[in-house]
């Protein structure tokens, strides 16, 4: 479920009309920004998973969220035993567990060495692909070069890896809801893993082509590229105050010809500059609009 839909199931029918009222790149009034917001953090708590969006819209008791959301865990893990062997149901979980804290690192790429001391690839891929197989994960490659196609400049041997929903992400992690109360802490939480891994969870719905990351030696990293018909558009998420994309502007000077708009989600308010539209983070299910509008379209 994604957010536009649990504003809807959550009663809040006007403003998904507002945001899709809007038809020019101008700050939204306040009145909508702060509701909005607000509406958002309780996203990040229930994730979009629909026992768990239930027990808030119908109860709105955090508690029965907290519960949905281990039901489904547990779930996941008892659906483990019915394809692994037993032997290999551990690597599984060990992957699954892992992530939160893979997350958590500045350099997100993923690392085997996290999932146990002395883990090989070779002992673990197959479980990490059946996960993403299954739709519990998105295995998210670096990109070489923002190029047609984008998997034909995948760097196989570093990729992210990330979890289907918000909501289960951050039971797994055990951040509990009290954080809804602390100002952004929910959305800073573990190095914004929480806003990187609800931008990501909403592009894989947007696009065909899964998303990429793209990073230039130490300098630089693009937290995601995505290709919008024949356009390859570069995306950095910020979860704190601190919005300045350098790792964003070193793209887009060196891919300048290649580059007609580049995204920053964040905290901030809608706004262009120059190639740079930033986008509040609750507005990404309006992505491809704002793009159309920002690029003259519509």
């Amino acid at each position: 479920m994604s957010f536009t839909e649990f504003l809807t199931a959550n009663g809040d029918g006007n403003l998904v009309d507002y945001m899709k009222s809007i038809s020019v790149i101008e700050p939204i009034p306040e009145i909508f920004f702060n509701q909005l917001q607000e509406k958002f953090k309780m996203y990040f708590i229930t994730g979009g998973m629909p026992e768990a969006v239930r027990s808030w819209t119908e109860e709105r008791n955090t508690g029965l969220v907290q519960t949905a959301l281990k039901n489904i865990l547990n779930a996941y893990e008892l659906d483990f035993s019915k394809h692994f062997e037993i032997k290999d149901i551990a690597k599984l979980v060990l992957v699954w567990n892992s992530i939160p804290s893979q997350l958590a690192r500045e350099n997100k790429k993923f690392l085997y060495s996290a999932v146990k001391d002395g883990a090989r690839a070779r002992e673990y891929e197959d479980a990490l692909t059946w996960l993403c197989n299954a739709g519990l994960a998105y295995k998210i490659f670096r990109s070489t070069k923002p190029g047609l196609t984008m998997s034909a400049y995948d760097d196989l041997s570093a990729f992210k890896l990330y979890a289907v929903d918000i909501g289960l992400l951050r039971r797994l992690a055990l951040l509990d809801p009290i954080a809804f109360n602390e100002g952004n802490r929910l959305f800073t939480e573990f190095k914004g893993a929480l806003s990187e891994n609800f931008v990501l969870q909403s592009l894989v719905d947007k696009y065909e082509a899964i998303p990429r990351y793209w990073t230039s030696g130490g300098q630089a990293e693009v937290d995601f590229i995505i290709q919008r018909g024949n356009d390859i558009i570069p995306i950095e998420v910020k979860a704190n105050q601190n919005i300045n994309s350098r790792s964003l502007a070193l793209y887009g000077q060196k891919y300048e010809a290649l580059t007609k708009i580049r995204l920053r989600f964040s905290l901030r308010n809608l706004k262009k500059d120059g190639t740079l539209l930033n986008i509040p983070l609750f507005m990404i299910d309006n992505i491809n609009k704002l793009i159309e509008i920002a690029l003259g379209k519509k």
